[in-house]
């Protein structure tokens, strides 16, 4: 006779906590208290968000705080609150995700309440969209091109002045004038943006340089903006990128061969085919375009950083496509790179949810090399 499934617990704040927000769909900036025994879900809220919570979360039931105190001593601590909100509901073994906080475990397991970390997705439906999830995707990713749009607006506003500097209203175009333009479009559009990447020249060599200083023409500049829908706190990812002036054409071979990869890639993701194997035969075909992936004077040189990841209610979340075989639901972004130091990154970068058949594009935002 199989065992009954442990109950499922989480202490975190919805806010910051892709769990408890998949599980209650609840934005809360305090951490409070979710537990899901059978089917069934509750909720602790204090009273500040707890007529909030009785429109908004998506739970069978939502306990006030203020009613377990009743029961406690005065001033009692929120372990005591949790543990005896637990023990009325005979909880003497719980399943927690693996990020649970330590001390808040040891509290609890002092008083008599074991805890079982699960390892990988805590929530292992999270990696196959509904539709509906599907739908708000399309809706971060809208906001993302929002903000890739006002990047590129103002780029190609910008005048080139006396030593390839950009310039911008009478300024200096610099990567965090440009970070700030995209990030307020983002914002009007309903997001959050987070980290905005805006790296031209050297910088973009490195994939996850936010930027900094003057942004120069005729040199390859990468923007990647992955803000976070403040409706429903999917994210959306998108990286273009782009010259403003005119591409060498050592920079439009670049360009021109990471595009053909992704492509490729493209073309050989389908249900049931391994991730890394694509991964694979795209680094193959850098490398045979005269790209290889390499240490050059102690920096990386090629495409040195996975095929893209998992994307939803975390910038990275599982699967990454080298550790996946991929099946339908999924949504993954799609973004191969190069960096050669001296010469300059490329790396373009899109979503795309797995069909029975195939695969859907969920961003659109054209690829243009020269603005």
């Amino acid at each position: 006779m199989s065992q009954a499934p442990l109950p499922k617990l989480i202490i975190a704040s919805s806010d910051h906590d892709a769990d408890m927000l998949y599980a209650t769909g609840f934005f809360v900036p305090d951490a409070f208290l979710f537990l899901q025994q059978g089917q069934r879900t509750t909720i602790v809220l204090s009273d500040l968000e707890i007529d909030r919570g009785r429109k908004e979360a998506r739970v069978d039931k939502i306990v006030a705080y203020s009613d377990i105190s009743k029961r406690l001593k005065k001033g009692a601590s929120f372990v005591a609150h949790a543990v005896a909100f637990l023990q009325e509901r005979k909880v003497r073994r719980a399943a927690v995700p693996a990020s649970f906080p330590l001390g808040l475990a040891r509290d609890l397991e002092k008083a008599g309440i074991k805890l079982v970390p699960q390892p990988g997705l805590f929530w292992p439906e999270r990696e196959h969209k509904t539709a509906d999830e599907l739908k708000w995707m399309r809706q971060a990713t809208a906001i993302t091109e929002a903000g890739m749009g006002r990047g590129v607006e103002v780029l190609r506003a910008s005048k080139i002045g006396p030593k390839k500097a950009l310039r911008w209203n009478g300024r200096p175009l610099t990567s965090e004038i440009l970070r700030a333009e995209i990030d307020s479009a983002i914002l009007r559009a309903g997001g959050v943006p987070a980290n905005t990447i805006v790296a031209g020249g050297e910088q973009a060599c490195d994939p996850h340089e936010r930027g900094h200083g003057p942004l120069r023409a005729h040199e390859l500049i990468i923007l990647d903006i992955f803000p976070r829908s403040a409706a429903s706190g999917f994210y959306g990812d998108l990286t273009r990128t782009v010259v403003r002036g005119r591409a060498s054409d050592a920079q439009r071979q670049l360009w021109d061969t990471c595009l053909e990869g992704q492509k490729r890639a493209f073309g050989a993701i389908k249900p049931g085919q391994p991730g890394k194997a694509v991964q694979d035969s795209v680094r193959e075909f850098f490398t045979a375009q005269g790209y290889p992936t390499e240490q050059r004077n102690g920096r990386w040189s090629g495409f040195f950083h996975g095929l893209g990841h998992g994307l939803g209610l975390e910038i990275h979340e599982s699967p990454r496509i080298a550790a996946t075989t991929f099946h339908p639901g999924q949504v993954v972004t799609v973004e191969p790179g190069i960096y050669i130091p001296g010469l300059g990154g490329v790396r373009h970068e899109d979503v795309i949810t797995i069909t029975k058949t195939g695969h859907r594009l969920l961003s659109s935002f054209p690829k243009v090399l020269e603005v």
